[in-house]
């Protein structure tokens, strides 16, 4: 599951723990966030960490690497001359685990320290239920919650496994979509205890594949919650047992992320509830209302309406979608949002979220975003808290080496490097993840994870986050890498170079409309001066599928007169990017690359 893009609270919101028992969690942050998707490209647009002592920060340019560091030891003492291991990784989510399987590969002997199980949010409560360079190395990683984190466990993994299940019941439902296919079928229906149980059992395979592989490759895996001690030491243990001390050349911080709940809204994991406990589908309500309408917010509201639920949106900014291309949230709106039972109050905060109690409804009382004089007051069957993640970073120990967190998030240059109080790197520690904020996708994570496993083992490597790709799992489908419209011509004025962009109908494709489903649109934006790819907006069929011809392309820095030649299949819905390509019209004069004819 994608982090939300949008928040829904009042500007002196706090942030409350969620999901989490009290001896283990790690606060998170006590200043409302705002967690809009193309806000999080701090490093990609500009923004940096440590406005105050800016001019003490480090500046890292290229492989014009500073080499100003502070030691940041405490009363813990200095650095050990020998180490326990070479790496240790704390937290074992996606971000930890293609950390862990990275260093394997650079011959790294690994370790995972988890408290539960592997997967963190993304394989267990997110996405999923969404040879030795330097022989003789080890690595750790720590996980004081579960193994694959955020994306497994609560995230990516099982809700992709309820998105799965509402797109058949809307491709059953459609009468219209399959009468013109030629088929008849009777009503459909579902059993919600069999839905809630497959994005379980998907979740639980996932983290039983990433443990598994983990142990494959010789990774062990500890269990307790981690806690730097000092420079390149760190501690882990359960509760109520003796704690373990480690040391190691090289830590990261890999410990994601919590659901953010507003100030003023009582959760009680029932009918009041957050994306950890809507993936279990305890009930499906006939009336929700879901605050935020970013990725997650979107996400279940393709679910629910699916199963037969009502919805209702409550959005702080002025219009659904904010964190999308403005061009793609309205096309998006328009077959997402106002064919179904949904409708949407925007511009307003929910100030206050009152659980049902005692026969009574869920009710929501609604202020004005700007003025904050009261707006509305709705009374519902359920509410679903969906104003974005924040960082789960509290209790890490990091006043030992001198670090403190903005709004939660652990400060860091584009090598992940963590930066101290005072401005100076930290020896030896890196932060990946939506523990740092700069991109809080758990494919970014992995990303960032191989990335410093690559600076750790000899090997300089900088992460372009705006070649990383995201995506919304709806049906249908909108995915999207780089810039949207309004950042790519904010950028071209700063800079000063001009900006165009071209669309391709998805009811040109062969393939979608063999599909039925020529309902979509692509968008490319680019510079015409020099035919370089600024961002590509994708709202159609399998959209999650075809963005990554774009993120390769900008990851490469392959430019639009170059891959205009590709060739791709006929017919294949590949073919969207193919001719949104080959609309581009570059000025600049560059000769194709000559090859050799092959004789076949």
């Amino acid at each position: 599951m994608q982090s939300s893009l949008s928040l829904s609270f009042s500007s002196s919101a706090a942030i409350p723990r969620s999901g989490h028992s009290s001896e283990l969690s790690r606060a998170a942050p006590s200043s409302p966030l705002n967690l809009r998707f193309c806000g999080l490209r701090r490093e990609a647009l500009g923004f940096s960490y440590l406005k105050r002592n800016e001019s003490r920060r480090v500046v890292v340019s290229g492989r014009a690497r500073s080499k100003k560091v502070s030691a940041s030891v405490s009363a813990n003492g200095s650095a050990p001359k020998s180490f326990d291991y070479d790496l240790i990784i704390i937290g074992a989510g996606v971000g930890g685990h293609g950390a862990a399987l990275h260093a394997v590969e650079k011959g790294l002997k690994t370790a995972i320290i988890e408290g539960d199980v592997v997967g963190g949010t993304c394989v267990n409560r997110g996405c999923v239920p969404s040879k030795a360079l330097l022989a003789g190395l080890k690595t750790a990683i720590i996980e004081g919650d579960v193994v694959g984190g955020t994306c497994v466990n609560r995230g990516c993994v099982p809700s992709k496994a309820l998105l799965a299940v509402s797109g058949r019941m809307r491709e059953l439902q459609s009468e219209h979509h399959l009468k013109a296919l030629g088929l008849q079928v009777s009503a459909a229906g579902y059993d919600r205890q069999g839905v809630a149980d497959h994005a379980n059992n998907l979740a639980s395979k996932i983290r039983n594949n990433l443990t598994n592989s983990m142990k494959a490759l010789g990774v062990d895996i500890l269990t307790g919650v981690g806690t730097i001690l000092g420079p390149q030491k760190v501690k882990y243990g359960k509760i109520g047992f003796p704690d373990n001390v480690i040391t190691a050349k090289n830590i990261i911080i890999a410990t994601g992320s919590v659901p953010f709940v507003p100030k003023g809204i009582e959760v009680d994991g029932k009918t009041v509830i957050t994306s950890d406990h809507a993936l279990k589908l305890e009930f499906v309500p006939d009336w929700i209302a879901i605050v935020g309408s970013g990725y997650i917010g979107l996400e279940f509201s393709d679910v629910y309406t699916a199963l037969g639920s009502e919805v209702t949106f409550v959005e702080a900014l002025d219009q659904l979608m904010p964190g999308f291309d403005p061009e793609i949230g309205k096309l998006a709106q328009r077959v997402l949002i106002n064919p179904r039972k949904i409708d949407y109050h925007t511009g307003v905060f929910a100030s206050k979220i009152t659980p049902s109690k005692d026969g009574n409804p869920v009710r929501i009382e609604l202020i004005d975003a700007k003025t904050k004089e009261p707006r509305d007051t709705l009374e519902v069957d359920a509410a679903l808290i969906a104003t974005g993640r924040a960082p789960f970073t509290n209790g890490l120990g990091l006043e030992n080496i001198n670090v403190v967190t903005q709004r939660g998030f652990i400060p860091v240059d584009e090598r992940m490097r963590v930066f101290d109080a005072d401005g100076n790197l930290v020896p030896h520690l890196y932060c990946i993840g939506d523990a740092n904020g700069k991109m809080m996708l758990a494919h970014a994570a992995s990303a960032q994870g191989i990335s410093v496993v690559e600076q750790v083992t000899g090997k300089d490597h900088v992460l372009n986050h705006l070649s990383i790709p995201a995506a919304c799992f709806t049906h249908p489908e909108i995915s999207m890498v780089g810039l949207t419209e309004p950042q790519a011509r904010e950028k071209a004025e700063k800079e000063g170079f001009q900006v165009s962009v071209v669309k391709t109908s998805f009811k040109a494709n062969t393939k979608a409309l063999a599909e039925n489903e020529g309902e979509g649109l692509a968008k490319l934006i680019y510079r015409p001066d020099n035919g370089e790819i600024l961002g590509v907006h994708i709202f159609g069929l399998h959209a999650a599928d075809l963005i990554h011809e774009a993120s390769n392309a900008i990851a490469l820095g392959t430019r639009i007169q170059d891959i205009k030649f590709a060739v791709h299949a006929h017919p294949t819905l590949s073919e969207v990017l193919d001719e949104l390509f080959k609309s581009a019209k570059v000025h600049a004069h560059v000769p194709s690359p000559k090859s050799e004819p092959i004789t076949v």
